[in-house]
């Protein structure tokens, strides 16, 4: 991405405050607005090609979602996880993947088993650790589809963007030195399991998986 852009792809539809608020919470993801990044109106209306009120709108809507946080002091800026964050995240996380993991097993058909699989081989295919990220992304997106839980999958939905940044987050801390290796084999052991039926295995492999990029940003903090 260029300077000139400020590391955003100008949106297409002018005065549509959801897309630009997709191209910042890509722009974010991909790495060009780093945790702690200020997020500037006039820079960002400037880079989208759009008036400031979509993208005041579009940062508003950054911020339900957890991603930014805006202070009267600071402006805005892309949000920084603590060590409560860090923790709470873990926590709901677990709780609402243990349910999902549960449902797949119970509920999954070839075609959902097949849709995370999927999902889990576009990993070993990921360039960079961001692209590696938005694939371990969509293996979760996938798993909470296959729950057939609707609530469930909002709940999810309620907590992606943080979840996505801890990731960011965990590869940021690590300087991405075994994040790449370790995880395209993680989740094809956690598709193996899923396949097998196996709940106990399933929910104990899910819980490692989580452990160890929690455990990075604990040891950090």
């Amino acid at each position: 991405m260029s300077a000139d852009t400020g590391g955003v792809i100008p949106a297409r539809r002018r005065g549509l405050a959801e897309e630009v608020a997709d191209r910042i919470r890509d722009a974010i993801f991909t790495g060009a607005y780093p945790p702690g990044a200020a997020l500037r109106e006039v820079e960002l209306s400037a880079a989208l090609q759009v008036s400031r009120g979509p993208v005041r709108e579009a940062l508003l809507r950054l911020e339900r979602e957890g991603l930014v946080h805006s202070a009267w002091h600071r402006g805005t800026t892309v949000t920084t996880l603590s060590g409560d964050d860090v923790a709470e995240l873990d926590s709901l996380r677990g709780a609402l993947e243990q349910l999902a993991v549960t449902r797949v097993i119970a509920h999954a058909d070839d075609e959902d088993l097949a849709a995370i699989e999927r999902a889990a081989e576009h990993m070993t295919q990921a360039g960079d650790e961001h692209t590696m990220v938005h694939h371990d992304m969509e293996f979760h997106d996938a798993v909470f589809a296959a729950a057939h839980h609707g609530r469930l999958r909002e709940a999810w939905e309620a907590i992606r963007s943080q979840v996505h940044l801890f990731l960011l987050t965990r590869i940021g801390v690590s300087a991405g030195e075994t994040y790449p290796r370790h995880v395209p084999a993680e989740h094809r052991e956690l598709v193996a399991a899923l396949r097998a039926r196996n709940t106990v295995t399933a929910l104990e492999l899910f819980a490692t998986h989580r452990r160890h990029a929690f455990d990075v940003l604990r040891a950090e903090g």
